[in-house]
């Protein structure tokens, strides 16, 4: 598989990059460097394109032009068969969980490890409930997804996305469909288990009131561009 000669210890490097959706640019120039360990929000207002930016991420929208490397896989050259080899480097947590509703948080959990490749039983299941405990639902491994608060439900979207070992969690509005009381304990679970993981987070965000709780780095979209700045900026004014 081509490696990106920018990659170096980051876990996402973009240059000179354009970011479309079909023949639509959303953003263009973009240079961004990410190394394991970080956590980044990215902000914008609705349309930016930290949507579009984090499906090229991993790997749904194509990279249009420049260079990009994500977990060491090329995005220039990526091919739809390495699209699956991309995502096991990664973890996705999304705003409206994407559980599937049919089967139990364990059936839910041990459905993504045997799909990226898990065959041992025993070790899959010690997955399972370590991923559980660290994010503190263990003892509901044997609920439906309707029997668990929207809180529950993203702390167990959480616990899928660690499944793999992911050197990189890419968030889109995890905390967007969730009260105040129970986003703050979701970006503490998030920053905890990056820490714990030392895997970097891209968290989108439009939620300035918990940015204010939990500074930080942030990347923000605004006309077509990409800035990084610190969390404080965006309250000096």
């Amino acid at each position: 598989m081509p490696h990106s000669n920018l990659s170096g210890d980051n876990i996402i490097s973009l240059s000179r990059a354009r970011i479309a959706q079909k023949s639509f640019t959303v953003l263009s120039n973009v240079n961004l460097n990410i190394k394991k360990g970080r956590f980044c929000y990215l902000i914008g207002k609705t349309g930016s394109g930290k949507s579009s930016l984090l499906k090229t991420l991993y790997g749904h929208i194509p990279l249009q032009q420049g260079q990009g490397n994500v977990a060491g896989f090329n995005l220039e050259e990526l091919k739809m068969s390495q699209i699956p080899d991309l995502r096991r480097k990664l973890g996705i947590v999304f705003q409206d969980f994407q559980l599937l509703s049919d089967r139990t948080v364990e059936r839910n959990l041990k459905f993504v490890l045997q799909a990226t490749g898990w065959k041992e039983q025993a070790a899959i299941q010690d997955r399972i409930d370590e991923v559980l405990s660290s994010v503190g639902m263990k003892s509901k491994k044997h609920k439906m997804p309707h029997e668990l608060s929207g809180g529950e439900q993203q702390r167990v979207a959480i616990a899928r996305a660690l499944l793999n070992h992911p050197q990189l969690i890419l968030a889109d509005e995890p905390t967007g469909n969730l009260d105040p009381e129970t986003s703050n304990e979701i970006m503490t679970l998030l920053k905890r288990v990056a820490m714990e993981n030392n895997s970097a987070v891209v968290m989108a965000t439009h939620d300035y009131h918990m940015i204010q709780n939990f500074p930080g780095e942030a990347i923000k979209c605004e006309d077509g561009e990409l800035t990084v700045m610190d969390t404080t900026e965006l309250f000096e004014n």
